[in-house]
């Protein structure tokens, strides 16, 4: 009966699952800490603008031609120095491959100058003088016996004078014959090396233009962006300066702010800025102010304060749009006392944003929702449940969860 009740136990054992180590707890994370502070900020006041890119224009045609090729859409992004369209050059190339072969030709008489005589050249116009001197010591001989006949009277004084007008043209033709083997022996005067240098150059400058005026051909995009319009097809004349797309650049956006001259004053560039916007997940975004353009409309009294943004772009998706409505709250009021927490506490996700205040009791952090307003510094106005004094993360606070356990490594 014994056996029987420990083998029945045996089995259930063995039937039962082993019961898991338990696993060792991962370590709490390390986070950096700052202090909520009370300050003196100017009361903040909220202004609506609109979202525009920072760079919009019109990509034009430099010149007149048949548009050949079109590359882009509406819609489409493009690299800076895309080629956006190619205009029809086939007269344009004809003229470039004759200028070009024009200035082999002149490449090849200059290179014949500076190369000078060629040693045969040299040699052929040697001899040439040693036959203009036999035909000198012939006119001589001659000239010689016709003397003697003139003496003996058995020729006339005509015949006298021809001899000796031979002999001179030989003589003549000899020391022409030494003067052109010493150019040849000179080489080709400077001079004419120049005037060939300066029509090379000057058909150098034909090509070049004729290369130039074909560059200009081809329309690519003076920066990047998206394509937001399109003006020509494939076969229709461009004009010279006719719009060819319209190009905005999206990178960067500004959130352009009408304000009064007064409230300028307070205002300065860098300025840090939360920007809210309804039709984003996130609706805050932090951006600075970019320009306070000093010019003012006559009628409205309003000069436009622009707030720049970085902007996120997945393949061909913008986050943030040109016409979006933004709100902005700045510093233009009077100064009163508020609670300030740094920039970087501030996680902005989907819906309102927040900051992980730390529990020193329980060594945990929780989340508390707060409204932004004015940005002073580093920091940035928070309205919502917090104190002065109070310790909110300012690193690491990226990947926390409402009580999760942490490990403060600083405090600044």
């Amino acid at each position: 009966m014994q056996r029987l009740l420990l083998s029945s136990l045996l089995v259930l054992a063995l039937a039962l699952p082993a019961v898991a180590e338990d696993k060792p707890a991962r370590p709490a994370p390390p986070v950096v800490l700052a202090d909520v502070t009370e300050q003196m900020v100017r009361h903040g006041r909220s202004f609506v603008g609109t979202v525009e890119p920072e760079r919009r224009g019109h990509v034009d045609g430099q010149i007149a031609g048949y548009v050949e090729e079109l590359l882009v859409e509406a819609g489409d992004r493009v690299k800076a120095e895309a080629v956006i369209a190619r205009l029809r050059t086939t007269t344009l190339d004809i003229r470039i491959t004759a200028a070009k072969a024009e200035q082999t030709l002149r490449e090849k008489e200059l290179l014949e100058l500076k190369n000078g005589t060629r040693r045969q050249e040299l040699a052929q116009a040697v001899a040439r003088i040693r036959e203009a001197e036999a035909d000198v010591d012939t006119a001589r001989w001659k000239l010689e016996a016709t003397r003697k006949l003139r003496r003996d009277e058995l020729i006339s004084e005509e015949e006298l004078r021809e001899a000796q007008k031979a002999l001179a043209a030989a003589e003549a033709r000899s020391a022409a014959r030494k003067a052109f083997v010493d150019l040849l022996e000179a080489g080709p005067r400077v001079e004419r090396i120049a005037q060939a240098e300066a029509k090379v150059a000057i058909q150098a400058a034909v090509v070049a233009r004729l290369e130039d005026e074909k560059a200009r051909h081809v329309v690519v995009a003076p920066y990047a962006g998206f394509v937001v319009e399109k003006y020509t097809e494939v076969g229709t004349w461009l004009g010279e300066g006719d719009p060819v797309i319209d190009l905005v650049a999206l990178e960067n956006v500004d959130v352009v702010v009408p304000m009064l001259e007064d409230d300028l004053l307070h205002l300065r560039r860098g300025m840090g800025v939360a920007v809210h916007i309804d039709a984003l997940a996130e609706k805050v975004v932090e951006g600075t102010i970019h320009r306070i353009v000093p010019a003012a409309d006559a009628r409205t009294r309003t000069a436009p304060v622009k707030i720049r943004l970085k902007n996120t772009i997945e393949g061909n998706r913008v986050r943030i749009k040109p016409g979006m409505f933004a709100r902005v709250t700045l510093p233009v009021g009077e100064e009163k006392k508020a609670l300030v927490v740094p920039k970087d506490a501030i996680v902005l996700g989907r819906g309102q944003p927040i900051v992980y205040v730390f529990d020193e009791e329980g060594a945990s952090v929780r989340p508390v929702p707060v409204t932004l307003g004015v940005a002073i510094d580093d920091g940035v106005e928070a309205t919502g449940d917090l104190k002065a004094g109070m310790k909110v993360v300012i690193r690491g606070n990226e990947r926390l969860r409402p009580g999760m356990r942490v490990r403060p490594v600083a405090t600044r």
